[in-house]
C-alpha cells in the first residue's frame, strides 16, 4: 500500500511470517504465469467455441433438409435420391448428437472435477461430429447436384467436396502434427492435460 502525504510518498509492507511457506504456482510451459487449473479453463473454453461454430453450420444444413420433403419437387426424387436424402438427414442428426454432447458433458459433470476426462470425451466427439458433417455435407451436394445436373457434375462435385473436407479438416493437421517435435504433440503433466 502507497500513501502519499505532503509531498512525500512512503511505501508500507506487510511482513510474510517465516511459518509461512510461499508456494508458485505451477505454470504450464510457454505461457507464463498460467497454472494448470487455467490451462485447463483454456483447453475447455477453445472446444467450446469451437463447437460452436460447427453446430451452427449443421443446424443450418438440418434445418434445410427438414423443409425439403414438403416442397412440390420432392415427389420428383428417384428412389436411390429418397434414400440418399434418409442417410443425409440421419447424418446431420448424428453430426447434432455428436457436436452438442461436450456440452452436455460440461454441464451435467460441472464441479466434478472432471475437466481432464471432459476435454478428452470433447475432441472424440468433436472429431467424430467433424467426420459426419463431412459426410452430410458431401451427400447434400450429391442429392442436389444429382437432382439439378445428373450426370458428371453430379459425380465431379461431391468429390470435390469430399476431398476438400478430406484435405482441409483431416489430412493438412494430421500431416503437420506427425511434422512436430515429440514435447509439443503430446500431454506435458499428467494425463488430463490437453493442449
Amino acid at each position: 500500500m502507497v500513501s502519499r502525504a505532503a509531498g512525500t510518498s512512503t511505501v508500507r509492507t506487510s511482513r510474510v511470517s517465516s511459518r509461512t511457506p510461499v508456494v508458485a504456482p505451477v505454470t504450464s510451459p510457454g505461457r507464463p504465469g498460467e497454472t494448470s487449473e487455467l490451462r485447463d479453463d483454456r483447453n475447455l473454453i477453445d472446444p467450446l467455441q469451437e463447437l460452436r461454430v460447427a453446430t451452427l453450420g449443421v443446424q443450418v444444413l438440418f434445418g434445410f433438409l427438414l423443409g425439403l420433403p414438403f416442397t412440390t419437387r420432392f415427389s420428383g426424387l428417384h428412389d436411390w435420391q429418397r434414400w440418399l436424402y434418409l442417410a443425409v438427414v440421419m447424418l446431420s442428426s448424428i453430426s447434432v448428437v455428436l457436436l452438442v454432447a461436450p456440452v452436455a458433458y460440461h454441464r451435467l459433470l460441472f464441479r466434478r472435477h472432471q475437466v481432464g476426462y471432459v476435454l478428452r470425451a470433447a475432441n472424440v466427439l468433436a472429431i467424430s461430429g467433424m467426420g459426419t458433417v463431412a459426410l452430410a455435407v458431401t451427400g447434400a451436394v450429391l442429392l442436389v447436384t444429382s437432382f439439378v445436373e445428373p450426370g458428371v457434375p453430379a459425380i465431379v462435385l461431391p468429390v470435390v467436396v469430399a476431398l476438400l473436407f478430406t484435405a482441409a479438416w483431416f489430412t493438412l493437421p494430421l500431416v503437420r502434427r506427425t511434422k512436430l517435435p515429440a514435447q509439443t504433440q503430446g500431454p506435458q503433466s499428467g494425463a488430463d492435460r490437453a493442449d
